[in-house]
């Protein structure tokens, strides 16, 4: 699976880790994640990230 960067901070999603504090388990690829996920970080939604 592929990892995903937010564009306007740097932080990656990946998917083998997952976003523990959002709730996300690993393993869940980023085009699976909900439509309202947003970066842990910054708040940036998943249209701001790219694949790396």
């Amino acid at each position: 699976m592929d990892r995903w960067v937010c564009g306007p901070c740097g932080w990656v999603y990946d998917p083998e880790e997952g976003d523990p504090d959002g709730g996300i388990e690993p393993g869940v690829a980023f085009e699976d994640l909900p439509e309202d996920w947003v970066c842990p970080i910054c708040g940036a939604s998943k249209e701001d990230f790219e694949r790396e």
